[in-house]
Order: C-alpha cells, then structure tokens, then sequence
C-alpha cells in the first residue's frame, strides 16, 4: 500500500524552461543568414527610412561625427582592429550609376543639363524577335511578304522554335486575301535563313538539320543529314555502332560526325537576347602575404553607415512624450549599426577559421582539403553551430583557387584503411583524375573506380562513387565511351 501511494503520489516538476527568440533577434538571425547583396539592399532601404542612419560617403565632416553602436569611443561602427580589410581602399561610392546598377532600380536625382544619368548608362536588351526584325527590315520584301515573315518571327517562343501552326498564325494575319498555306511555308523558310542557324525550326530535328547544312565538309554534311533527319532516335540514345552499323558506315566515320552534331545548338533562341550574367561577389577575399595567407573582409560588401550625430543630439535635446517615433528610429539606427559590426566580424572569424584549417587546399588544390565540419569552427569562433551554418550560407571566398561558397570547405571524415581521415572533396577530385586518365576506348564504370579507390586505401561505396561522379557532371560509362 505504502508502496502503491508513493508510485501515485510523485513531487511536481517544474516545467521544462523553453528558449525563446525575441522578435529583434529572430530578425538579426535572419539578416545574418542573409547574402552580403541582400543586406547591402536592405541597409540602403533603411538609409532612405530612417534619418538617424547616413552613408558615410554622402556626410559632410564638419557637421556630423560619427559614433559607434555603443557610442563610446567616437569611431565609425565598422569591424573592429582585427579585421584589417578597412585598409585595404575604400567602399565604392554612391553615385547615380553604381545606384542603379546595384539596386536594379533605385530612384534617380535630377542632373543638370548634358548630365548623364543611370538610365543614360543602361544599354537596353536586344530580344530575339528584334534582332530578327533587324534583318527582315534590311531585305528587299513585298510588304506582304515582310508582314508574314514577321507574324512567325513574333510566334517564336525564346527557345528559337515555332511552336505554333502555320494555319494559325496565318489566321491571325490580317491581310487581304487571306495567306495560304504555300504563302506561310515561304514566310517559315524565310526566317529560317536568317541569324542564328537553326532559328523557327518546328522541332529538335529540323533545328539541327537547319544547322547540319551550313557544314563546309560535303561528304560529313551528307552523313550528318541522314543521321538527323532518319536516325534521331538512334542519335539521342548515342548508340553509335548502330548508326554504324545501320548506315553501312565506318565506325570512326560516324564516330567523328556525331561529335560534331552533338556540338550544335538545339536551342539557337538563347544565343540572343539578355545577355545580363550575375556575378557573384565574394565576402572575403585571402591573398597570401609573406608566406602566409590573410582574410579580409571585400569592403564593396560591406556598408559604410553610420549614425547622424547632429540628429540624435537634437533628439536628445527636444524630445518629449510624442517623439515615440522618432524614439523607435533612433534605437532602430543603434540597433542596425551593431547589426553591421556584429555580421561582419562574424563572417570574417569564420572565414579566418576555415582559412587556417584549409591552407593545404589554398596550396595544393581540391586534393588536400580536410575533413571538416561545422562544430570545429563553432568551437574556435566561440559560436553556436547554427551561426557558422547561418553565416556559411550564401557567402562567398575569393581564393588564388577561384570562388567558393563557404559551405564548400566542410566534408564529413571519410577513414581510410589505414585509418587516416579525408574529406569527400579530395575523394571527389580523386575520382575526377582518375575518370581524367582513363582509356576513352576502354572507361572506367563506377565499380570499377570503387576498386580503384579501394586499391589505394579509401573505402568508398559504388553509390557513392556514382553521386560524387554526378557532383562533378560526368557522364556514364556507356556514354563516355569512345569507339575507336
């Protein structure tokens, strides 16, 4: 019974204490995540919003002085002593131009006459239906002719293809009489002359084709016209000692004219149009130095902001209990400040830490990089793991190497047979070199490079020799497979 009562009656416990964001750090969390162009975008919107906050590119020295988040020491709210990067020039400025190419659409200022402004700078996109315009305009047509030629060229898709049929499109012309249907085969053949090659084509197969007869070699331009044109099947699955055999052909003959179609462009839309890239930008960029490798900060990333001292004296001065607003901005200004220097010191002691930890990969190429996961760095930076994963995403390095997302330094340990730890990104490169060096008449089939690895050491499964192979866009041993 005593028994029975003490398993009814247990002591109460207290409940299990949850942590909680507030709503500011759940913010500051998020802008942390954030691409450096996404919070250079963002700073700027709060420039424009806030009048607490200024560039300090557009401030005048005489009537501001700058004050940091905490306001102790007088200097601009930039990352601190150990991030050297601030030496290194000067962000870049805030001019019309750089405004518009940066914001994709900022609000311009009035200029003075003769004055160029950001839309003046901005070169407007050519489309595929206006360069195809631009050559039918220069050709000797009837107006009727250049009008049906036009209606297809405005039909094509931006892929170059005609998707439409001609007897609708010549139903949406409105001309007297009505074209037929020879009348519209003149107008698709028309277009089809023009540039790009293989422009208004009503297929995959038409499109090369179009392609195949601007070849120069008359005996290859034959043999490709009759793979293309009765073999495309055949093609598309690569079988070429079919086509060889079914086209009576020799194996290296045809070998040699399927390369050069598989080089043709099936879609010849793309070669006009917006030519706009995005580049990336990289976050911190390691040079190395007198034998050693340095990090700093790219300073085009970082914002030149600072707080509007002349402002938040005034404040100060004549605030009264209906200046809650302005209140809520001036602590949104300090807020954003410290938001800044916090970002980016973090971004950089990560990077600092990676750097140390992956110099051998700085040295010696993808081969050398280490094992290496997100705890390790959290433990050095003196962070949790989900910052180093929240600073890692979308940001960038710029390396001797070539750019590299941050994320792409870490790799789970794989042990060898020895007992020794390497990273997935030196079994990768490894997998690559060997796929490099092998016979094209004779390759390597994903089992057969899971020996290989084995024979060096480096336990590997087949499935993950067949992923890494897809991480490194290389094709299957039967379609890498060269008939000699």
């Amino acid at each position: 019974m005593g028994l029975a009562l003490r398993n009814e009656i247990r002591p109460l416990q207290a409940p299990t204490p949850t942590q909680t964001l507030s709503p500011r750090l759940q913010r500051a969390v998020q802008l942390l995540q954030m691409s450096s162009l996404d919070f250079a975008a963002l700073v700027r919107q709060k420039l424009g919003d806030n009048p607490f906050l200024e560039s300090e590119d557009d401030s005048d020295p005489a009537t501001a002085t700058p004050e940091t988040p905490d306001g102790d020491d007088g200097t601009a709210p930039q990352v601190k002593a150990s991030n050297e990067a601030w030496d290194s020039g000067p962000i870049g400025g805030t001019d019309d131009r750089e405004l518009w190419i940066n914001d994709g659409g900022s609000p311009l200022r009035p200029t003075g006459d003769g004055d160029a402004t950001a839309m003046d700078l901005t070169a407007s996109a050519t489309t595929l239906a206006m360069h195809l315009h631009g050559q039918l305009n220069v050709m000797a047509l009837t107006p009727r002719d250049l009008t049906l030629a036009r209606a297809v060229v405005e039909s094509l898709d931006d892929d170059g293809y005609l998707r439409t049929p001609l007897e609708e499109i010549a139903g949406l012309v409105p001309c007297a009489p009505p074209a037929a249907p020879a009348e519209m085969l003149v107008a698709l053949r028309l277009v089809q002359s023009l540039e790009p090659v293989g422009v208004a084509a009503r297929g995959v197969g038409e499109c090369l084709l179009l392609q195949v007869r601007q070849m120069e070699d008359g005996p290859c331009r034959a043999l490709a016209e009759r793979i293309v044109g009765e073999h495309l099947q055949a093609l598309a699955a690569r079988d070429v000692p079919g086509l060889a055999a079914t086209l009576r052909e020799p194996l290296r003959r045809v070998e040699a004219v399927v390369d050069r179609i598989r080089h043709l462009d099936p879609r010849p839309g793309w070669r006009v149009g917006d030519s706009r890239v995005d580049y990336i930008v990289p976050d911190v960029i390691v040079r190395r130095q007198r034998g050693q490798w340095s990090v700093q900060l790219n300073p085009a990333v970082v914002p030149r902001v600072r707080l509007n001292q002349v402002y938040a004296e005034l404040y100060q001065r004549h605030r009264s209990r209906s200046s809650g607003a302005l209140g809520e901005q001036l602590q949104d200004a300090r807020w954003t400040l410290r938001n800044v220097e916090q970002r980016f010191s973090t971004i950089l002691d990560v990077a600092q830490a990676i750097v140390r930890r992956q110099r051998h990969f700085l040295e010696f190429g993808p081969m050398a990089m280490k094992p290496l996961v997100l705890r390790e760095i959290a433990e050095e930076v003196g962070v949790h793991e989900s910052t180093v994963s929240r600073v890692t995403n979308n940001k960038h390095m710029a390396t001797p190497l070539g750019v590299f997302e941050l994320k792409y330094f870490f790799s789970r340990p794989m042990v060898s047979a020895a007992g020794n730890a390497c990273s997935g990104t030196a079994i990768r490169g490894l997998i690559g070199d060997i796929i490099q060096a092998e016979n094209p008449a004779r390759p390597l089939s994903d089992a057969d490079i899971t020996r290989q690895l084995t024979a060096q050491g480096l336990v590997v499964a087949r499935r993950t020799v067949t992923k890494y192979r897809q991480l490194l866009r290389i094709e299957p041993v039967d379609k890498r497979r060269r008939h000699g």
